[in-house]
């Protein structure tokens, strides 16, 4: 595939290292030669030095025949008018970074499609959504709902009061019910293992789980985790995200938030109707205890800095606090932040790759994450009519290593896969795969 990337930035450049991975042929413009002569050198990609809103530039990097524009520049003026320029130069598909929600209503959405624009990615949005849901299961590093939540996946580590502890696979399906839940995936020793039916769950795994909204209790329940109701939550950080995020909790939580700068205290007094602003330091711990750490039930820490939230977490957990979220840019840093016990992680590059990456597979992908704690993927797709993967049983299939699916949505139906299901045209499959499996799980979905 064709991509052109308008935005050599965090965003861009990230894309950009994923993408050209994928053996796609990436174009990166940005009017900053020093960012484009590093990654240049560092990527098997082309570029153009110059403004993304020049029709002389994008003409340069052939934009008419690109199959997807991908505008990530940090101002949105300069992506919308790029997308609307590359749509109307020829480019097949056109996705623009906005940083206004309004520009997401249904109304002003639709008018941008008409004039050029087929997808808009808010990141700051996604990554304060990405947070309520990490809220709803307190003691999972990571959730994501398939078909409206008709499947959950869920992300937990285990300790030693896990009573699936040191059991296989098969051992733990016959004893605890293989109809209700699917292992996909384990994390061990910064390695990620798609399991099998004799491999064993030690002390420190992190386990991926695909299971039925009915059975979620009775994972954690397994896993030797504990639930409790959130109350009051503190957010440290009026950034983008924290803004956001506190507009969505204080409908129905306590919400505080700490930020340092005086002057957006102030400002956020007026955008945000029930939480209590505060100015101070997310890491002064005597601040902490005046404001009644230990009544807070969970701390999200979304700074500009990923030090900041890591360590405002670390202290958070150390005074009591048993649910902790923390914005970790860094991606160098999640591997840490996940050995010390964040509970969960929150990068806004994975995210806008999340959302971007599935426009580039060759098959109706609904719904596609990449796991922040994992080099993997798992994703929502329909079978096509004829496809391989409808043709047998799937204990027959010889699915490719490095991949296994979860679960199967069929009509009003939820099936978790096992050996004797049979996957039909027009079924919504979950599917958990590292990426080196990717291009292979794609041709059994083909007709």
């Amino acid at each position: 595939m064709n991509i052109v990337i308008a935005g050599a930035g965090a965003v861009g450049t990230h894309l950009a290292k994923m993408l050209s991975r994928q053996e796609h042929n990436i174009l990166l413009i940005d009017s900053d030669p020093a960012k484009i002569e590093n990654l240049e050198s560092q990527l098997d990609i082309m570029s153009v030095v110059g403004s993304c809103t020049s029709i002389g530039a994008l003409k340069d990097a052939q934009v008419g025949k690109c199959d997807l524009y991908i505008a990530v520049n940090t101002s949105e003026d300069q992506n919308i008018n790029s997308a609307i320029l590359a749509k109307k130069l020829g480019a097949k598909r056109t996705i623009a970074r906005v940083n206004n929600s309004e520009y997401l209503e249904s109304e002003n959405a639709e008018y941008l499609r008409s004039i050029g624009i087929d997808t808009l990615i808010y990141p700051e949005r996604l990554a304060a959504e990405e947070i309520v849901a990490s809220l709803k299961q307190i003691g999972s590093r990571q959730l994501h709902e398939f078909s409206d939540g008709r499947l959950i996946l869920i992300g937990i580590k285990l300790w030693d009061n896990a009573l699936i502890l040191n059991h296989t696979l098969a051992k733990m399906g016959e004893v605890y019910g293989a109809d209700e839940f699917r292992l996909v995936a384990v994390k061990r020793d910064n390695r990620t293992i798609i399991p099998r039916g004799n491999d064993t769950l030690k002390y420190g795994d992190l386990i991926f789980v695909v299971t039925k909204p009915t059975f979620v209790h009775n994972v954690f329940a397994l896993c030797g985790k504990e639930q409790f109701e959130i109350k009051n939550i503190v957010i440290v950080g009026a950034s983008r995200i924290g803004i956001k995020a506190a507009s969505l909790l204080e409908k129905h939580y306590n919400v505080k938030i700490i930020e340092k700068d005086r002057e957006k205290c102030i400002q956020l007094a007026d955008r945000l109707k029930s939480t209590l602003i505060i100015n101070g330091d997310g890491r002064d711990m005597t601040l902490l205890r005046e404001e009644g750490i230990k009544n807070i039930d969970a701390f999200i820490s979304v700074t500009h800095s990923s030090e900041t939230n890591i360590l405002s977490c670390l202290l958070a957990k150390k005074m009591g606090v048993k649910k902790s979220v923390a914005e970790v840019e860094n991606i160098d840093y999640i591997d840490l932040a996940e050995n010390i016990g964040i509970g969960t992680l929150i990068n806004t590059k994975l995210i806008v790759a999340s959302h971007i990456y599935r426009y580039t597979m060759n098959v109706d992908v609904k719904h596609l994450k990449f796991l922040t704690f994992s080099e993997a993927e798992v994703f929502e797709m329909e079978a096509e009519t004829g496809s391989k993967i409808t043709k047998h049983q799937l204990k027959d299939m010889n699915f490719p290593e490095g991949a296994i699916i979860g679960g199967v949505i069929r009509g009003s139906e939820t099936i978790i896969a096992k050996g004797d299901v049979q996957i039909q045209a027009g079924d919504n499959v979950v599917i958990f795969a590292l990426q080196s499996a990717i291009k292979k799980v794609i041709k059994y979905f083909q007709r």
